[in-house]
Order: structure tokens, then sequence, then C-alpha cells
């Protein structure tokens, strides 16, 4: 039963980078003015790519197609969003800075759960379409 709780871990873990990059990619004008608010350069250019990586990375981790590579990959980009997107020791503002670093933590929180899969997916991983690669 331990392999089917794997998958399903696997499957939850990856809903949220499902959901998000269908946003990025359905509500790119909106999602980049708000990038743009955060300073990201090529707001809509970057929205839209990181909308299909997050596809990419999310369908990657659910059908265990080079797995550990995609896990390790949401790790780094998961990452990346936090210190461009919550960088809450920039806020002034008490409880924007309080939202800021709560969004901060979440994604590096996250950015573990990736490493975590990254670190069990073996050439044995059940329910993997590929054998890992590191």
């Amino acid at each position: 039963m331990r392999d089917e709780w794997f998958l399903i871990g696997r499957i939850l873990f990856s809903l949220v980078f499902l959901g998000s990059g269908f946003g990025h990619l359905a509500q790119a004008d909106a999602s980049a003015q708000y990038a743009s608010a955060k300073k990201v350069p090529n707001a809509k250019l970057m929205v839209q790519l990181t909308g299909v990586l997050m596809i990419l990375g999310a369908v990657a981790v659910i059908l265990g197609i080079l797995m550990d590579l995609a896990a390790l990959l949401i790790a780094i980009l998961v990452v990346i969003y936090a210190v461009m997107m919550h960088r809450f020791w920039e806020e002034s503002d008490p409880q924007t800075q309080q939202v800021e670093m709560a969004m901060f933590m979440k994604n590096i929180s996250i950015a573990g759960g990736a490493l975590v899969i990254m670190s069990v997916t073996t050439d044995f991983t059940p329910y993997t379409i590929t054998d890992a690669v590191f």
C-alpha cells in the first residue's frame, strides 16, 4: 500500500502546479500585471514560461517521467518564485509583510517537498514511466 500512497502524494503535490500553470496561461495579462508590480522583467513572457514549466513538471511527477529531475527543477523554480515574488523583507506594512512571509515560507516548504520526491525516486520507484536520472 505504500506505493499507492506515494502515487497519491505525487498527484496531490502536483495539483497546485497544474492549477497555477493553467491559471498563468489562461490569465496571462492579469498575472503579468502582478508580476510587473513585483519587478519581474519581461513579465508576460515569464508568466507564460513559468505556466508551461509548472504544467510540464506536474505531469512529469504524476506520470513518473524523469520524476527526480522534474522534482528538482520544480524545487528550483519554487525557490526562485519565493525570492522574486514574496520579498517580505522589503515590506514596511506589518500586515503585508506577514502575508508575504507566509507565502514565501509556503513556497520554501513546497520546494522541500519536491526535494523529498527527488531524493526518494529510484530506478525502482513504482508507477513510473521512466527510470530516475540521478
